[in-house]
């Protein structure tokens, strides 16, 4: 099986030694990466890391922001390291005012971005699943008015009480792929294995749906390399 790892899971090296994180995961054998920031490197830096170890990029958390302030130059950088999948990880979406301005962003840039190769996406947490003290739910109203793909956290939407499989098979091609991850009903993030979340369910839709697999585990324990070597560890168990 192909797992990618979002690289976010070894945020305690990739600031000081993003190429001895990327090592490490090929090493492990993480197939694909999915970058939470760049760290200062060039694009072709960047690129040719990848190369190096044989990893592909399967995606990039990046901020609206760069989008809106350099267009021309976020996309330049995204096409040198090969990367079709830009995903929001989060943003501030606490009114409908911010809501609605996101949106409307969104649906202005996504076309643009699309016609560069680009696809533009949003990572939820567990708070775009819960109704807000003004009667909507944020989630709902990007599936109904924003034109960008799904990457559907599993663990995230498991912890908003929804059953994630479910969730899946609601959005359907809305979702391009997803982050596998384990932890309690409360919001602590274990290793794959160790926690409640329904990961070999999750695991199985998205194997038979031909969904991107993105492995996070927000542990650190003791650190980053270790804990997503118990990740892949317990997936092989699986294949």
């Amino acid at each position: 099986m192909t797992y990618g790892i979002q690289m976010y899971s070894l945020r305690d090296i990739t600031g000081s030694d993003l190429d001895g994180a990327l090592k490490a995961v090929a090493e492990m054998g993480y197939k694909t990466v999915e970058f939470a920031g760049f760290f200062g490197h060039p694009a072709e830096d960047v690129k040719a890391m990848l190369d190096k170890y044989g990893l592909i990029c399967a995606g990039t958390h990046s901020g609206l922001a760069d989008l809106v302030n350099d267009f021309d130059a976020t996309v330049q950088y995204h096409k040198t390291i090969g990367n079709t999948k830009y995903i929001i990880p989060g943003h501030d979406l606490s009114t409908k005012e911010k809501l609605d301005a996101f949106i409307n962003t969104c649906n202005e840039i996504a076309p643009k971005l699309r016609a560069e190769g680009i696809e533009l996406g949003f990572h939820n947490h567990s708070g775009e699943f819960i109704e807000t003290a003004e009667g909507y739910v944020i989630h709902t109203e990007l599936e109904k008015r924003c034109d960008i793909f799904f990457e559907l956290d599993c663990y995230w939407a498991f912890v908003a009480k929804l059953d994630p499989v479910a969730t899946l098979e609601r959005l359907g091609d809305r979702v391009k792929c997803i982050h596998l991850k384990d932890g309690n009903p409360e919001g602590r993030g274990y290793s794959l294995g160790l926690g409640d979340a329904p990961v070999k369910a999750v695991r199985d839709y998205a194997l038979a749906h031909d969904l991107g697999i993105v492995v996070e585990s927000e542990g650190l324990e003791p650190t980053g390399i270790e804990e997503v070597q118990r990740c892949i560890d317990f997936l092989k168990t699986l294949d």
